[in-house]
């Protein structure tokens, strides 16, 4: 067991060292936008009474990888399967890059395979909350504050 700030278990998951799932690799990268914990703490109480949505992640199957869209992505249904009764299955033959460069409107995790996952986000977060840094676990891109 060892303590790791959000960037710090990213380079560890990019490295192979730990491994967690895709959910989680979002929260990081949505912490790494504070600095300390005090500013967690601070945007925490600031916006704790401003309310909460569901989501249910829909996975879609491409050719070489998957995208779990998450409410606000423009592929993400108007209906999702909330309980797994209607069996719904997104896929695609295209390629992941190519779905990518089709689209404009992204609220995705892109899961080239289990280490390599990539963050996107380009609408704006309800409830006065805060998207991830948009962060690829294959590559060192991003400017982490925390």
């Amino acid at each position: 067991l060892q303590w790791s700030s959000p960037p710090e278990a990213i380079e560890r998951f990019k490295s192979q060292e730990i491994w967690f799932p895709p959910p989680q690799f979002y929260e990081l990268c949505r912490l790494c936008n504070f600095s300390s914990f005090h500013e967690l703490h601070k945007f925490s109480s600031d916006r704790a009474l401003e309310g909460c949505e569901r989501w249910m992640p829909v996975m879609l199957t491409a050719s070489d990888g998957y995208i779990e869209l998450l409410p606000g992505d423009e592929l993400y249904p108007e209906d999702p399967d909330y309980t797994g009764e209607k069996k719904i299955i997104m896929s695609t033959d295209k390629k992941v890059e190519d779905v990518m460069k089709e689209g404009s409107v992204f609220h995705r995790i892109v899961i080239k395979n289990i280490n390599n996952l990539a963050v996107y986000v380009n609408i704006q977060a309800k409830y006065k909350h805060i998207n991830p840094l948009m962060i690829n676990s294959d590559c060192s891109d991003y400017n982490s504050r925390l």
